[in-house]
């Protein structure tokens, strides 16, 4: 180890090795959906071959949603989820935003029940952020996005 690696926080621990990070990396997109991917899926007009699942509460659900998604929170996924979903069909859940674990927990849920399951990144306060639209018990909404989080196009963000 250099002197500059020891003094250092990013390179104390050496990353991972190439293919060490391809697998980590590939892993991971297993797990996650990106907000914008999820909204470019659904506005394509087809089947996209997924359903979304909002896990939050009925006055969450109240103040807006994603056009389309199933509501079941989370407490309610194990007696409810047969029901309202189809296990033959992906799941993208999400919650509230990146401090809120309520998709991680039913996105465990479901995979407990045998569905395969994606978690959207960033939740609803992104999707909102973003400038896409949603929906409320008023109707139909919309805000500006937010410059710092919604890039013009994908090239702004290399996606």
């Amino acid at each position: 180890m250099t002197a500059t690696t020891a003094a250092n926080p990013v390179l104390r621990v050496a990353p991972a090795a190439p293919a060490e990070a391809a697998a980590h990396f590939r892993a991971a997109l297993a797990f996650h959906a990106d907000v914008s991917d999820v909204a470019a899926a659904l506005a394509a007009g087809n089947d996209p071959g997924f359903v979304v699942l909002d896990s939050r509460s009925t006055e969450s659900w109240d103040r807006g949603h994603i056009p389309g998604a199933v509501h079941l929170p989370t407490a309610l996924v194990p007696e409810q989820a047969e029901r309202l979903l189809d296990k033959a069909v992906p799941v993208v859940t999400y919650c509230w935003g990146p401090g809120c674990n309520g998709a991680t927990r039913a996105a465990l849920a479901l995979a407990e029940l045998g569905y395969r399951v994606k978690e959207m990144l960033g939740g609803f306060e992104y999707w909102a952020r973003e400038g896409f639209a949603y929906e409320t018990r008023q109707g139909r909404e919309r805000r500006d996005a937010d410059p710092l989080t919604a890039p013009v196009g994908a090239e702004d963000c290399g996606c």
